[in-house]
């Protein structure tokens, strides 16, 4: 199956009959799909019509249509390529007007083939959207960092005469047309679009990049390989899954749950968190891709019933397992952000204060309680924990340890362990020897997630952002000066500056938004309001010109509402609750007007962990927004932010 339906030289496309030119593209179109709608015929003949007038000056460039991009099954009208230029190239035959949605998506393009296809890298990239009946228009040639220009408009008279303007950028090694039409694809979806594509039940080859690629597989196939096991030996086991943020482990977990159901269709796998809008977040995403891609009509509301079977909310499955003493229909658990699993206190009182179905002195923390409710098959139950260090953000979050010690009273299960479990941010300085003691365990190969497939640009995001958390200022430095270029960090004492800059940099329908930690209650007066209640799905996934989505830059997610999701390029709001004073972190809360220090291990634990999520999520660059306080404001004194920002600034973080 070839990745195009034409592909000839300019010279060979322009002596060609038209007649022939549009049956070989309805050939190659026919031979992969069984539909041709009349209406698409009629564009294709039309570009044809219009591409044999526009370029018939042109000496050179070879022609393509219909290139695939194979990420979420997209394809390019038409690809022209001269020299070292390529000109991505989207009609919309007949239209009159240039839609922003049109525009974004003909620029998503040129950005899919920069950042994700190996021959484009280092080539210039030229997004042109044709209305054929538009008016024309005064395009401004202009180059962004990265190779790509911004994207030209024109219509069927004009195309060639906006060509023109670029020949002149023709620099650069002569683009090897054959290896260009077949070069590898490594594309990093954003954790929404994976859903999408493994819900659709494609192949998680078609969406992990290259080099994260072995690692993804190799993890999924020991889990199916301890999940068969289990199932031979009338076994129960639970896995531990670990991974550096941006690794990809919700991603993991959502294709250990579709490749479960594909090899044993009576294992009932299902997919919970704990974490209510990454669950309803995923959940209306697929129930609206559903919609839209389904071959058969179908409504929102039977979707979303649909896409709730699939993931779950855990605390969901949790009252149903209450009320049924039953084994449950699942025999594979999927616990994505286990380590946010609540203690025995936290989920007592969840319990009893609860308006409806009050339970009081419940005696079960939610991992021994989820471990309880697969215990109770006859045969075997095989438990995946998807464990993320240093990812524990609220009261009663218990991380690894919780776990360890809910197994103790289940010491019949087998327990699977990659070897990175002895790290700190997994056992919160427990000794692991004493934790795991008297219990069947294996420290195995493949559970651990080492690359960073979130920020596309970098893979040691997480490792400087560690680096900078605990102070390790020498190693900080050395990887900021590594990643600044191709992920580009800034600091900001201006929210008009920092706006200004994500902005610029947010192009086609990237995503950009504000993020700040639930505590940062005095960046209200520079406009960015914690408190303000707003919905996670609609921050998410409305348009970019509707005042709730994230892209308006007035809504801000906090580390309760980002975490497992990402953005393209934030703006990180650092408050004076997390403060660097005197070479130390200071933790405060703001509580009665004032600020008051933090001194519980757990609560500052949980602090900074918060701070290491917020600079963990985007996938491009982001800029820190610190404000310079304001001394007649007893609350935002200039001493309560200047020692972070001299801080960051010691690292090397370059100053906006």
């Amino acid at each position: 199956m070839t990745r195009w339906y034409y592909s000839k030289s300019v010279s060979e496309f322009l002596s060609e009959n038209e007649d022939d030119i549009l049956n070989e593209i309805e050939h190659n179109h026919s031979s992969q799909f069984r539909t041709l709608e009349s209406q698409q015929m009629w564009a294709w003949e039309e570009e044809i019509i219009i591409l044999k007038k526009e370029l018939q000056n042109l000496t050179s460039g070879h022609l393509i249509f219909e290139y695939t991009i194979p990420r979420m099954g997209k394809r390019v009208d038409v690809i022209l390529i001269v020299q070292n230029l390529i000109f991505v190239i989207e009609f919309k035959i007949g239209s009159g007007e240039y839609r922003k949605n049109d525009v974004n998506q003909c620029v998503d393009y040129a950005l899919d083939l920069k950042n994700f296809h190996e021959e484009s890298h280092n080539c210039n990239l030229i997004p042109i959207l044709v209305s054929s009946k538009g008016s024309p228009e005064e395009n401004i040639v202009d180059r962004y960092e990265d190779g790509v220009f911004k994207e030209i408009l024109c219509n069927e008279t004009n195309l060639k005469q906006n060509i023109d303007k670029f020949l002149k950028f023709n620099e650069g090694e002569v683009i090897d047309i054959e290896r260009w039409k077949n070069s590898r694809f490594k594309p990093t979806p954003t954790i929404i679009e994976a859903a999408q594509i493994l819900y659709r039940n494609h192949d998680v080859t078609e969406i992990r990049r290259n080099d994260a690629e072995e690692n993804l597989a190799e993890t999924t196939n020991q889990i199916k390989q301890i999940i068969t096991l289990s199932k031979e030996k009338n076994q129960k086991s639970i896995c531990f899954i670990t991974g550096v943020p941006g690794s990809g482990k919700t991603l993991a977990g959502l294709n250990i749950a579709n490749e479960t159901q594909k090899f044993d269709t009576d294992l009932h796998a299902v997919f919970l968190s704990g974490n209510q809008p990454l669950v309803d977040v995923l959940q209306e995403a697929l129930a609206k891709d559903l919609v839209e891609n389904s071959d058969e009509r179908i409504r929102i509301g039977d979707a979303r019933r649909q896409t709730k079977s699939f993931i779950q909310n855990i605390h969901h499955y949790r009252d149903e397992a209450l009320e049924n003493s039953e084994p449950l229909n699942e025999k594979v658990v999927i616990f994505d952000e286990a380590q946010r699993a609540w203690n025995l206190e936290e989920t007592r009182r969840f319990l009893a204060t609860r308006r409806r179905n009050q339970i009081r002195d419940f005696n079960k923390s939610e991992p021994e309680f989820l471990i309880s409710v697969l215990d109770r098959h006859s045969d075997f139950a095989t438990i995946i924990c998807l464990i993320g260090g240093g990812q524990e953000i609220n009261r009663g979050e218990g991380g690894m340890p919780e776990w360890f010690s809910a197994l103790k009273k289940f010491k019949s299960w087998k327990i699977y362990l990659p070897k990175e479990i002895s790290d700190m941010e997994y056992t919160r300085g427990n000794s692991l020897d004493s934790m795991l003691q008297d219990l069947d365990y294996s420290l195995t190969e493949n559970l651990h997630l080492k690359t960073s497939i979130r920020s596309f640009r970098s893979k040691k995001v997480a490792e400087f952002v560690n680096s900078l958390l605990e102070m390790d200022i020498e190693n900080a430095s050395e990887i900021y000066d590594k990643i600044k270029l191709t992920y580009p960090i800034y600091l900001t004492r201006k929210i008009t500056t920092a706006k200004k800059w994500i902005k610029e940099r947010s192009r086609g329908t990237e995503q950009c938004g504000i993020v700040a930690s639930s505590g940062a209650h005095r960046l209200f007066p520079n406009g960015i309001y914690v408190k303000n209640k707003h919905e996670p799905v609609d921050w998410f996934l409305k348009p970019q010109n509707d005042v709730r989505s994230s892209n308006f830059l007035e809504n801000t997610a906090t580390e309760f509402e980002i975490q497992g999701l990402e953005l393209d390029w934030s703006i990180v709001g650092w408050d004076a609750d997390f403060r660097f004073i005197k070479n130390s972190w200071n933790y405060h809360n703001f509580v009665g007007g004032k600020w008051t220090s933090v001194n519980q291990f757990e609560k500052q634990l949980y602090l900074k962990n918060a701070y290491r999520v917020l600079l963990t999520r985007a996938r491009q660059g982001l800029i820190i927004f610190i404000p310079e306080g304001k001394n007649e404001d007893y609350s935002r004194q200039t001493s309560f932010y200047d020692g972070t920002y001299s801080y960051l600034k010691n690292i090397g973080i370059e100053e906006i």
